[in-house]
């Protein structure tokens, strides 16, 4: 049993909490918030743009911290569930490895390469894991995906063309500050540059054109290219002034035998806009895949259920590692680059 011990109970936090409660292997054994309404257990505060909201929650036999070195230093937890400002990652899971902790930490690994580096060190040193949430290969239409692609079902992977754009979270008054929240790049994008490394391996160079918003990128489009000049790879992100779609996500993979469509958009109070993952074959079948209950929570008991494997066993996640979240955050920062400066960017 993984004991493990949340530091932030805000939105993520209790989604995190949720999904623990689903799966083997793991248990909750304290929590750490500066909140005390949320520190007694009264979430109904808490609500994110999925999922249920939240509750009053029986937090019994549940320790309960107001500050991290007490959660850092409290001898029942084995591992850190990091759900605090992107910010704040970078010291608080090296201050985690120290204290002999493994660690999971939300996306982004942190907000500059150099952060993200100095984490995999010192994981690396401790002899501990460094797992990052990047949670998207884990539901169900993008598994899909990564598993077509890594097994090679369909024959060989010829590029894709993915989508993530929301409304400007006006409510956010930190999302354009690079020291804090980092701006579409490192909140949005750093979804699909994670998936695009994934399956793709790391790019040779990126070419990004759009807009800044202060010093940060507002809303851009990049082509990946690849020493393979036959791997086509293209990405969209940022945000609009309209309110009218707060979310939308989506890919077109192109396979040698196939092709997989998958488009998601909320639109309006409890309206969306839906292309359900679809499979185009070869021979001119259309096949839409059973993707389980369609519940978004059961994303993140997946993405835990790995954790916890990487945890018991000690060995690196192949989805989750830290090098790997450290290298969506190279390619974002070669993004913007490449969009200051307009130029293709190289990478490696």
């Amino acid at each position: 049993m993984i004991n493990v011990g949340i530091a932030g109970i805000g939105f993520m936090g209790m989604i995190h909490y949720l999904a623990y409660q689903k799966i083997r292997g793991a248990k909750v054994r304290a929590i750490c918030e500066q909140d005390t309404k949320r520190l007694a257990g009264d979430w109904r505060s808490i609500q994110g743009n999925f999922g249920p909201r939240g509750r009053k929650m029986n937090l019994k036999g549940i320790a309960r911290h107001a500050e991290l070195d007490d959660l850092l230093a409290d001898p029942n937890v084995e591992m850190i569930d990091i759900c605090l400002p992107p910010s704040w990652h970078a010291d608080i899971a090296i201050a985690a490895l120290k204290a002999g902790k493994h660690v999971f930490c939300e996306k982004p690994i942190a907000l500059s390469v150099a952060d993200a580096k100095r984490m995999v060190a010192a994981a690396r040193r401790a002899g501990k894991q460094l797992l990052i949430g990047h949670v998207l290969p884990f539901f169900p239409e993008y598994h899909f995906a990564y598993k077509a692609i890594a097994t090679g079902k369909y024959g060989k992977f010829l590029g894709g063309y993915f989508k993530r754009i929301i409304s400007d979270p006006t409510w956010l008054s930190d999302y354009y500050n690079p020291a804090i929240t980092g701006g579409p790049m490192l909140d949005l994008h750093i979804h699909d540059a994670h998936f695009i490394r994934l399956v793709c391996g790391m790019p040779t160079a990126v070419q990004t054109v759009g807009s800044m918003r202060g010093e940060v990128v507002e809303r851009f489009s990049t082509q990946f290219r690849f020493d393979d000049p036959g791997l086509v790879v293209t990405a969209a992100c940022g945000v609009i002034d309209q309110q009218g779609r707060p979310f939308t996500h989506a890919y077109e993979i192109y396979l040698e035998r196939a092709t997989l469509l998958f488009d998601y958009a909320a639109i309006g109070k409890g309206l969306d806009a839906h292309t359900p993952l679809t499979v185009l074959t070869n021979g001119g079948r259309v096949l839409r895949p059973k993707l389980g209950s369609g519940d978004p929570i059961d994303g993140f008991v997946a993405e835990l259920t790995e954790v916890v494997r990487a945890v018991r066993t000690n060995t690196p996640s192949p989805l989750l590692h830290g090098e790997l979240a450290r290298d969506a955050v190279v390619l974002c920062q070669k993004q913007t680059q490449s969009v200051r400066t307009g130029r293709a960017v190289r990478v490696v």
